[in-house]
Order: structure tokens, then sequence, then C-alpha cells
């Protein structure tokens, strides 16, 4: 059959799937096209229903980042998000590493007690938590936004493992023959392999800190020097919630990177998750 008409026939039998695709997908992008319309706006045009403005301008960006100091706020947050993703990513593989390779009694018993970790909300071990932070004398650090990160997580540890039972077990067998550790194993075979997934684990986890609002609420002062975006975001929007077109432009600020750390990873990201659903 001709591929012109094979692609015919395909669009006639699966015309109503595509179409539903395409109004979900203007459903989500609609109101990210409408924030950045209006961030582009100047004041005087920022409740006009035009879609494209009359008027493009870039001041709100210079205005919103000079208003809140987001350049401490930006370091703040980058500075935390990525000690939380390295945390994240070494503890993680090990840890799944260990569940997926090596044989241990009661092996499958833990991993599913770690499972059952995933369903004990975040809010019942708040207070636990700051007391020992408090203990310490880390109140009003920002150590404990990432420490925890450095002491592994289940659902990291689920997505690897998952990775991780995908790759040839002869691969670990002549590696065994050779004379080569565990670390060894670990460290030049398997994490070489599983970067996709761990481009997966690494998007979540630094996304997880970077709009993390509830931890640097109780533990960072409100200085703004100190503190991170999502803080700053949080008090700006009380300052500035009339001018929409300033917030909007702080908004597309702090999620700049977040975009573009997923622009660079996509591909890794899609073939992380692709793959982690073969078994």
């Amino acid at each position: 059959m001709p591929t012109t008409a094979f692609l015919a026939k395909h669009l006639r039998e699966n015309l109503w799937f595509y179409l539903v695709l395409i109004a979900g997908g203007v459903l989500m992008v609609a109101p990210f096209v409408w924030m950045v319309s209006t961030a582009l706006k100047p004041a005087a045009d920022q409740f006009t229903r035009d879609l494209i403005p009359r008027q493009i301008t870039f001041e709100n960006f210079g205005k919103a980042w000079e208003l809140m100091e987001f350049q401490h706020l930006v370091w703040n947050s980058f500075r935390i998000a990525a000690l939380s993703t390295i945390g994240q990513v070494v503890t993680c593989s090990m840890g799944a590493f260990v569940f997926a390779i090596v044989r241990f009694k009661g092996r499958d018993l833990l991993f599913l007690v770690l499972l059952a970790t995933l369903m004990v909300p975040y809010q019942m071990t708040v207070i636990p938590q700051f007391i020992i932070f408090k203990t310490f004398g880390l109140y009003g650090t920002d150590v404990p936004l990432y420490l925890p990160s450095f002491l592994g997580g289940a659902f990291g540890v689920f997505l690897l493992r998952q990775y991780f039972r995908t790759i040839p077990l002869e691969l670990l067998e002549a590696a065994r023959l050779d004379g080569a550790s565990l670390f060894r194993i670990y460290w030049s075979i398997y994490l070489p392999l599983a970067k996709p997934a761990l481009a997966a684990l690494a998007i979540f986890a630094f996304m997880s800190s970077w709009n993390d609002l509830f931890s640097a609420l109780i533990y960072l002062p409100s200085d703004l020097e100190k503190t991170t975006l999502p803080v700053g975001l949080a008090l700006f929007q009380r300052l500035y919630r009339a001018q929409w077109a300033l917030m909007m432009a702080a908004v597309i600020i702090s999620i700049a990177p977040i975009i573009v750390a997923f622009f660079f990873a996509q591909k890794q990201f899609i073939q992380g998750f692709a793959a982690t659903g073969i078994k």
C-alpha cells in the first residue's frame, strides 16, 4: 500500500484520538501562552484581552529582577537544588543497584517496606525532622533543605531499580569473572548504561527542590539574600498582586532554569521513563 494511502487510512481510523490529543495540548499550553503574553505587555495594557501584545516590552523582566533581588534568590535555589539532585542521584543509584543486583535474605520484603514509605505524607515527618535539625543547630541554615536528599528516596530507588533490571545480567557475570568488585561494576558498567534514567531522576529531583516552598518557610529566614526563589515569589505576589505583567515576568524568571534543563535533557528523560516500564 502506498505511503500516502496508508497515512490517510491511519488518520481516518485515529481522527478522534488525535483531536483529543490536540485539544488537551491546547488546554495545557494556553495558560503558559497567556502568562508570556501578559509579561510582554506594558503596565497600561496588562488587563487587555489581546493574546498578541500591541506593544512588546521586556521592561517587566528587568524591573522584577531589580525589585526582589532575584540574583540572590536564583543562586540560593540553584545551589540547594543542585546539591539535592547530586544527593538523590548518588544515593538512589547505590540503593537501586543493591536491590536490583545483590541477592540477600529479605531483599524483596525490605524493598516493599521502602515503597510503603511513599504513602507516608511529608507533613507527618516535618515535626520530628525539625526537632532533629534544631538539636544539631542547623535551624536557620539551608542544610535541612538538601541534607535529606543524601539519605536516598523511595521513588528514586524504584525508578533506577527498574532500569537496572533491564541491563543484561551477562555484563554482570562477565565483570565478576574478570574479578571486578561490586562497586566497580556499579561505577563502570551500570551507571554509564543508566544515563537516561539518571537524567530523569535528576530532573525530578531538581524540580522538587527548586519548587519547594514549604521547607524553605520552615528553616530559612525571610531575608531575601538567604531564602529561596519560591519564598521570594510568594512575597512578590503579596507586594505586587495588582501588577499582573510584573508578576508574570517574575514567574517566567523562576521557571526558566527548569525549562532550560528539560530542553537539554528531554531525550534522556523520555528514554529513561520508556525503559523503566519494560519490566
